[in-house]
């Protein structure tokens, strides 16, 4: 994602010079037209005062190292934006951090995956006024136009509770597409083609939408999903979005649920099932399958 963003920035007239540890993944950036640096000491070297270095690394241990670092080799007036899904409590802990030695941080969530590249991507940012003005030209470059798909929500933070909230929406609409779509597929006698339904549901119906586009086209290439199996991954927004509702006590079932169907999912021998079964038979005689 990181590199087709730098790419994306190039194509707005930036200049980019990319870090990673991954010598193949430097040189994958070089032939997109960019410089690259081995060390965060030559990327640091190599960018002109003030510099403005963008992260997009995993949340947690790695964020907080790399930024660690960081403070260590830019100067004051430098701007340190963290573009991945940092837990917002984190950003508002760096930000304090960095600012004794008067770097800028800026929280943008970043929504677009690998279409970004194509589409633009949505930008959620958070920040000191001024400095979020000063980087205009790069969201205005990131984002799908110069106007749309991009703002500064708030102070920092703003940009990455903004994101794990989207992020949570996100779950709840999956699961219910994947819900509907499982009824459909078990409604044997009317053999239903569910690319087709997908296809209809895409233009004029009040559910489409770019995940509606997306699953249409994953039931296009594999309508039976060979190969997949059924156990779903979260990379942490989603109970993060689930505490924060507890949290403020706000009531949030469909997302609360949705992440609940997600750890499911990765249950292959479920102890809860089994005695769910043995309790059945313990009151009512019923019948118990076997392994």
């Amino acid at each position: 994602m990181g590199a087709n963003m730098a790419q994306r920035l190039m194509r707005g007239g930036h200049k980019v010079v990319g870090f990673d540890p991954a010598a193949e993944a430097r040189t994958a950036l070089e032939q997109k037209g960019a410089a690259s640096a081995a060390t965060l000491e030559e990327l640091v070297s190599k960018l002109a005062a003030p510099r403005i270095v963008w992260l997009m690394v995993p949340a947690g241990a790695i964020t907080d190292s790399t930024v660690t670092d960081l403070t260590r080799l830019l100067s004051a007036g430098d701007t340190i934006i963290d573009g991945g899904n940092s837990n917002y409590r984190d950003t508002q802990r760096r930000a304090a951090a960095v600012a004794q030695r008067q770097i800028h941080y800026v929280d943008s969530g970043t929504s677009g995956g690998v279409w970004g590249l194509k589409e633009g991507y949505s930008l959620m940012i958070g920040g000191d006024e001024a400095v979020v003005e000063r980087l205009r030209p790069i969201f205005e470059a990131l984002a799908p136009a110069a106007d749309q798909g991009w703002g500064r929500v708030g102070a920092v933070g703003s940009g990455h509770y903004t994101k794990m909230i989207h992020n949570g929406i996100e779950y709840g609409m999956m699961q219910a597409y994947a819900e509907g779509f499982s009824i459909l597929q078990h409604k044997s006698e009317f053999g239903l083609d569910l690319h087709q339904i997908a296809e209809i549901w895409r233009y004029g119906s009040v559910v489409r939408s770019w995940l509606l586009d997306l699953t249409s086209d994953a039931l296009e290439k594999n309508p039976t999903l060979k190969g997949f199996a059924p156990y779903v991954a979260d990379s942490g927004e989603g109970r993060w979005t689930v505490a924060e509702a507890i949290e403020l006590g706000v009531p949030a079932a469909v997302i609360t649920l949705s992440l609940l169907e997600r750890l499911r999912s990765r249950d292959a021998d479920s102890f809860t099932d089994k005695l769910l079964s043995a309790m059945r038979n313990q009151f009512g005689g019923h019948a118990i399958k076997s392994e």
